[in-house]
Protein backbone atom coordinates (compact mmCIF):
# COMPACT_ATOMS: atom_id res chain seq x y z
CA UNK A 1 0.00 0.00 0.00
CA UNK A 2 1.60 3.56 -1.11
CA UNK A 3 1.35 6.00 1.20
CA UNK A 4 -0.57 8.26 -1.53
CA UNK A 5 -3.18 5.68 -1.70
CA UNK A 6 -3.40 6.06 1.61
CA UNK A 7 -3.40 9.48 2.17
CA UNK A 8 -6.00 9.67 -0.90
CA UNK A 9 -8.22 7.38 0.93
CA UNK A 10 -8.39 9.30 4.06
CA UNK A 11 -8.85 12.86 2.56
CA UNK A 12 -11.64 11.13 0.57
CA UNK A 13 -12.96 9.99 4.18
CA UNK A 14 -12.48 13.68 5.16
CA UNK A 15 -14.39 15.11 2.38
CA UNK A 16 -17.35 12.86 2.57
CA UNK A 17 -17.30 13.60 6.39
CA UNK A 18 -17.20 17.23 5.78
CA UNK A 19 -19.95 16.89 2.90
CA UNK A 20 -22.11 14.75 5.48
CA UNK A 21 -22.02 17.76 8.39
CA UNK A 22 -22.65 20.39 5.94
CA UNK A 23 -25.95 18.76 4.96
CA UNK A 24 -26.69 18.01 8.73
CA UNK A 25 -25.80 21.95 9.60
CA UNK A 26 -28.69 23.20 6.57
CA UNK A 27 -31.05 20.75 7.78
CA UNK A 28 -30.50 22.02 11.16
CA UNK A 29 -30.57 26.12 10.30
CA UNK A 30 -33.17 25.62 8.03
CA UNK A 31 -35.15 23.86 10.33
CA UNK A 32 -35.31 26.60 13.00
CA UNK A 33 -37.48 28.44 10.63
CA UNK A 34 -35.52 31.37 10.46
CA UNK A 35 -35.45 32.95 6.71
CA UNK A 36 -31.80 34.03 6.60
CA UNK A 37 -30.79 30.25 7.06
CA UNK A 38 -31.24 30.08 3.24
CA UNK A 39 -27.97 31.00 3.09
CA UNK A 40 -24.83 28.64 2.07
CA UNK A 41 -22.29 31.23 3.60
CA UNK A 42 -24.55 30.65 6.63
CA UNK A 43 -24.17 27.17 6.76
CA UNK A 44 -20.46 27.17 6.24
CA UNK A 45 -20.56 29.09 9.52
CA UNK A 46 -22.49 26.63 11.46
CA UNK A 47 -19.73 24.16 10.70
CA UNK A 48 -16.50 26.51 10.67
CA UNK A 49 -15.94 26.47 6.91
CA UNK A 50 -15.39 29.08 4.45
CA UNK A 51 -18.19 29.45 1.09
CA UNK A 52 -15.08 27.82 -0.86
CA UNK A 53 -15.12 24.92 1.13
CA UNK A 54 -19.49 24.59 0.04
CA UNK A 55 -18.79 25.42 -3.35
CA UNK A 56 -16.06 22.57 -3.27
CA UNK A 57 -18.52 20.13 -1.69
CA UNK A 58 -21.42 21.32 -4.28
CA UNK A 59 -20.60 23.51 -6.88
CA UNK A 60 -22.98 26.75 -6.02
CA UNK A 61 -25.70 27.46 -3.42
CA UNK A 62 -27.95 25.17 -6.02
CA UNK A 63 -26.15 22.38 -6.07
CA UNK A 64 -25.94 22.90 -2.02
CA UNK A 65 -30.24 22.96 -2.00
CA UNK A 66 -30.84 20.11 -4.70
CA UNK A 67 -28.31 17.90 -2.00
CA UNK A 68 -29.96 18.84 0.57
CA UNK A 69 -33.57 17.78 -0.67
CA UNK A 70 -32.11 14.67 -1.74
CA UNK A 71 -30.76 13.82 1.69
CA UNK A 72 -34.60 14.50 2.97
CA UNK A 73 -35.97 11.87 0.14
CA UNK A 74 -33.73 9.63 0.94
CA UNK A 75 -34.58 9.49 4.68
CA UNK A 76 -38.17 9.98 4.25
CA UNK A 77 -38.53 7.21 1.65
CA UNK A 78 -41.43 6.02 -0.01
CA UNK A 79 -44.28 6.72 2.35
CA UNK A 80 -47.48 4.60 1.07
CA UNK A 81 -45.90 1.55 0.54
CA UNK A 82 -44.81 1.21 3.82
CA UNK A 83 -48.17 0.55 4.60
CA UNK A 84 -49.40 -3.45 5.50
CA UNK A 85 -50.37 -4.84 2.33
CA UNK A 86 -53.32 -6.74 4.19
CA UNK A 87 -54.79 -3.73 5.63
CA UNK A 88 -57.78 -2.23 4.68
CA UNK A 89 -58.66 0.76 2.87
CA UNK A 90 -59.62 2.58 5.61
CA UNK A 91 -56.61 1.39 7.74
CA UNK A 92 -54.37 2.47 4.49
CA UNK A 93 -55.28 5.69 4.19
CA UNK A 94 -55.02 6.29 8.04
CA UNK A 95 -51.53 4.93 7.76
CA UNK A 96 -51.03 7.50 4.98
CA UNK A 97 -52.56 10.18 6.71
CA UNK A 98 -50.78 9.48 10.43
CA UNK A 99 -47.35 8.95 8.88
CA UNK A 100 -47.34 12.04 6.58
CA UNK A 101 -49.26 14.19 9.80
CA UNK A 102 -46.11 13.28 11.69
CA UNK A 103 -43.71 13.56 9.57
CA UNK A 104 -45.10 17.10 8.34
CA UNK A 105 -43.36 18.35 12.28
CA UNK A 106 -40.06 16.26 11.53
CA UNK A 107 -37.02 18.69 11.30
CA UNK A 108 -36.39 17.47 7.81
CA UNK A 109 -40.46 18.93 6.95
CA UNK A 110 -39.33 22.44 8.48
CA UNK A 111 -36.09 22.48 6.80
CA UNK A 112 -37.78 22.08 3.61
CA UNK A 113 -40.40 24.08 4.12
CA UNK A 114 -38.16 27.18 4.75
CA UNK A 115 -35.85 26.11 2.20
CA UNK A 116 -39.17 26.62 -0.05
CA UNK A 117 -40.15 29.65 0.98
CA UNK A 118 -37.01 31.29 0.56
CA UNK A 119 -36.92 30.13 -3.18
CA UNK A 120 -38.59 31.26 -6.39
CA UNK A 121 -42.39 30.80 -6.82
CA UNK A 122 -42.84 31.10 -10.68
CA UNK A 123 -41.63 27.84 -11.90
CA UNK A 124 -39.80 29.30 -15.26
CA UNK A 125 -37.68 31.57 -12.84
CA UNK A 126 -36.89 28.45 -10.25
CA UNK A 127 -35.68 26.78 -12.73
CA UNK A 128 -33.65 29.58 -14.20
CA UNK A 129 -31.66 30.51 -11.13
CA UNK A 130 -31.93 26.63 -9.53
CA UNK A 131 -32.30 24.28 -12.10
CA UNK A 132 -30.49 21.50 -9.84
CA UNK A 133 -32.97 22.20 -6.96
CA UNK A 134 -36.16 22.61 -9.27
CA UNK A 135 -35.30 19.05 -10.91
CA UNK A 136 -35.01 17.56 -7.56
CA UNK A 137 -38.56 19.46 -6.04
CA UNK A 138 -40.16 18.30 -9.39
CA UNK A 139 -39.20 14.19 -9.05
CA UNK A 140 -41.18 14.46 -6.21
CA UNK A 141 -44.72 14.60 -7.45
CA UNK A 142 -44.29 11.64 -10.14
CA UNK A 143 -42.67 8.96 -6.89
CA UNK A 144 -45.14 9.84 -4.76
CA UNK A 145 -47.81 9.59 -6.99
CA UNK A 146 -46.94 6.61 -8.21
CA UNK A 147 -46.41 5.53 -4.48
CA UNK A 148 -50.27 6.02 -4.16
CA UNK A 149 -51.10 4.11 -6.89
CA UNK A 150 -48.95 1.34 -5.40
CA UNK A 151 -50.50 1.77 -2.10
CA UNK A 152 -54.46 1.02 -3.34
CA UNK A 153 -53.14 -1.50 -6.61
CA UNK A 154 -54.99 -4.52 -5.26
CA UNK A 155 -58.24 -2.85 -4.34
CA UNK A 156 -59.60 -2.29 -7.29
CA UNK A 157 -59.97 1.07 -6.83
CA UNK A 158 -60.43 3.81 -9.67
CA UNK A 159 -56.46 4.89 -10.88
CA UNK A 160 -57.87 8.49 -11.50
CA UNK A 161 -59.33 9.38 -8.01
CA UNK A 162 -55.84 7.83 -6.55
CA UNK A 163 -54.41 10.59 -8.81
CA UNK A 164 -56.62 13.13 -7.17
CA UNK A 165 -56.42 11.92 -3.45
CA UNK A 166 -52.29 11.93 -3.60
CA UNK A 167 -52.41 15.62 -4.82
CA UNK A 168 -55.06 16.67 -2.39
CA UNK A 169 -53.39 14.84 0.70
CA UNK A 170 -50.26 16.82 0.78
CA UNK A 171 -51.51 20.32 1.24
CA UNK A 172 -54.41 18.77 3.22
CA UNK A 173 -52.22 17.69 5.51
CA UNK A 174 -49.56 20.53 5.52
CA UNK A 175 -53.09 22.94 6.66
CA UNK A 176 -53.90 20.35 9.48
CA UNK A 177 -50.03 20.86 10.58
CA UNK A 178 -50.20 24.63 10.21
CA UNK A 179 -53.28 24.60 12.70
CA UNK A 180 -51.17 22.75 15.14
CA UNK A 181 -48.25 24.57 15.04
CA UNK A 182 -50.01 27.98 15.07
CA UNK A 183 -52.24 26.64 18.26
CA UNK A 184 -55.90 26.02 16.68
CA UNK A 185 -58.82 25.67 18.52
CA UNK A 186 -60.52 23.52 16.36
CA UNK A 187 -60.08 19.54 17.29
CA UNK A 188 -57.50 18.57 15.28
CA UNK A 189 -58.04 14.64 15.45
CA UNK A 190 -61.62 15.61 14.61
CA UNK A 191 -59.83 16.86 11.50
CA UNK A 192 -58.09 14.51 10.61
CA UNK A 193 -60.92 11.80 11.27
CA UNK A 194 -63.03 13.59 8.64
CA UNK A 195 -60.65 13.98 6.20
CA UNK A 196 -59.96 10.06 5.94
CA UNK A 197 -63.40 9.27 6.23
CA UNK A 198 -63.85 11.84 3.05
CA UNK A 199 -61.07 10.40 1.16
CA UNK A 200 -62.13 6.19 1.85
CA UNK A 201 -65.79 7.07 0.84
CA UNK A 202 -64.81 8.88 -2.07
CA UNK A 203 -62.66 6.03 -3.15
CA UNK A 204 -64.89 3.04 -2.16
CA UNK A 205 -67.47 4.73 -4.54
CA UNK A 206 -65.04 4.41 -7.55
CA UNK A 207 -65.47 0.75 -9.21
Amino acid sequence: MTDAGTTGRRSNKRGIATRENMLEAALEALATGDPGAASGNRIAKEIGATWGVVKYQFGDIDGLWAAVLHRTAERRGDLPVRIDPAASLRERVAGIIDLMYTGLSSTDSRAIETLRAALPRDHAELERLYPRTAAELASWQPLWHDACQKAFADLDIDPARVHEIAALIPGAMRGLVSEKQLGSYSDLDEARRGLINAIVAYLEHSH
